[in-house]
């Protein structure tokens, strides 16, 4: 730095505490005055530079209204639609059964058959380490049962008349898990293959020296070596059905031949998800029935007649209850279950969602909401892509291109109707997480923040909107539409 430069620091430093010294006898002056002053340079509590940040009393106030109007919409659907909950068809909802077809429930027929591509999976993976299937073919073997694994479920909804749309939700979702599991199942295996291969060409290598010829069985390094094979299971000894169908069962979706495990189950703690889950699948079920479904069936025509202000009414009406049943969702699903499978299995990896509440961007809401996902994409999609030479955004695109395509598939395929609007959602996270960014950067977090909740509490419900009203167009074709218009 130049002696000017050195020399106008200076002059700043004591032009700063010159002032400061000149507003403290000022401020000392006008003490000692007899009209016993009492004003002093402040901000406005609600100024973004007064510091003040305890605005408890506003969240208080925000709960106590937020709950006078949940009773008062409560009470007007009521008045409205009376009671609508029908606890005894959820059953038969859930396994697909049919009044008109008899005895059928082909989504509990799909469930159990989907043990089948499970044992074929570890059947050839037994043959692949015992290098009686060769490594292309098994492989092939391997794709062809993920790609029916995937592809059935469609076939078969597509075909049944007698799925129910909750019924076939249900099986699409199983199917789905069940097809990232075994991904990762087989990815690892081959990972596993692959280093005890490398293994044996070393040892092939390598020339018997004196000093292992004296290695024995009292030999503490080879007592060491035996303790920790005792503790951790090795490759192939980990294929058998009994460590598929835990890692099936596991909260997670990649696999490891040696999970982290707990010593105990906590009886209170499972009590306490076991009611959790109980009490909030019936809670999820009461709002699905008594305000969502009407609510979407009210919307139908004056979204299918494009009324935009009666259809912004029925998405402002529609995503408080959405945005209160997937809040419950988030909380059954990734707290309440998982935790409960993880304390039943004696599984210690409990991380199962990050704060993504008090996320900036979409970028960070989709790293911390799912992270059993999140896990899954990295292992054994992005870093593989970034692997074999492929840049991030080509990676980060694959992973999204992924997601959107189970989203549409858990969509598209219990409605039948085969639109792209959840997969174009999904996509367009990508240029949104650009926007959320920019948004962040010029205008601060808090900014980026409500660009995110913007994004999920009215986004979905118009998602919802969308296919519901595709579903009647497939299922009943426009004269329905035309015909409830006229009413």
């Amino acid at each position: 730095m130049s002696e000017n430069g050195v020399e106008g620091i200076r002059r700043r430093t004591k032009s700063v505490t010159r002032a400061e010294e000149i507003q403290a006898e000022e401020k000392k002056a006008r003490k000692s005055q007899p009209d016993k002053p009492c004003h002093q340079p402040r901000d406005s509590l609600f100024s973004w530079n007064s510091g003040f940040d305890n605005f408890t009393g506003f969240i208080n106030w925000a709960f106590l209204l937020l709950s006078i109007g949940g009773v008062r919409l409560l009470l007007e659907n009521f008045l409205k639609y009376g009671i609508r909950i029908d606890p005894i068809q959820w059953l038969y909802i859930l396994t697909g059964y049919d009044d008109q077809s008899g005895s059928e429930h082909p989504a509990l027929i799909l469930a159990i058959y989907s043990n089948v591509p499970v044992i074929l999976c570890l059947l050839t993976e037994k043959g692949l380490a015992t290098e009686i299937i060769p490594n292309k073919t098994g492989m092939f073997v391997h794709v062809i049962n993920l790609l029916v694994l995937i592809l059935l479920p469609m076939a078969v909804i597509h075909v049944k008349d007698t799925f129910s749309l909750i019924g076939a939700s249900a099986v699409t979702t199983l199917y789905s898990v069940l097809f990232l599991k075994l991904w990762s199942y087989v990815q690892v295996n081959s990972w596993c293959r692959i280093a005890r291969q490398n293994h044996k060409s070393n040892l092939r290598r390598q020339s018997l020296s004196y000093s292992n010829l004296r290695k024995g069985p009292n030999n503490s390094s080879s007592k060491e070596e035996s303790t920790e094979d005792l503790k951790l299971a090795h490759y192939p000894d980990n294929l058998h059905v009994k460590d598929i169908y835990y890692f099936l069962l596991a909260p997670t979706l990649c696999y490891e031949l040696n999970f982290p495990k707990t010593d105990r189950i906590r009886k209170r703690f499972l009590f306490k998800r076991i009611v959790e889950v109980v009490l909030g699948v019936q809670l999820i079920l009461c709002i699905l029935q008594q305000y969502m479904i009407p609510t979407i069936k009210n919307s139908l025509i004056p979204f299918s007649v494009l009324d935009y202000t009666k259809s912004t009414e029925r998405l402002l009406k529609l995503a408080i209850p959405n945005h209160l049943a997937w809040l419950c969702m988030f909380y059954i699903m990734f707290h309440s279950w998982l935790n409960l499978l993880g304390e039943v299995l004696h599984f210690a990896d409990r991380s199962f969602y990050g704060d993504w509440w008090n996320a900036n961007n979409i970028d960070t809401f989709w790293r911390n909401w799912n992270l059993p996902v999140h896990r899954w994409a990295l292992r054994h999609l992005y870093f593989p892509m970034i692997d074999m030479g492929y840049n991030k955004v080509v990676a980060s695109t694959a992973v999204f291109f992924i997601s959107a395509f189970f989203h549409e598939y858990m969509v598209s395929v219990p409605l039948k109707t085969y639109k792209i609007w959840a997969f174009g959602g999904m996509m367009a996270q990508i240029p949104l997480s650009f926007v959320s960014k920019s948004i962040e950067k010029a205008y601060g977090s808090r900014f980026g923040n409500l660009v995110f909740w913007s994004s999920i509490i009215l986004g979905q419900p118009l998602c919802i909107m969308m296919y519901y009203h595709d579903y009647i167009v497939v299922k009943y074709g426009e004269s329905l539409l035309e015909e409830y218009s006229h009413l």
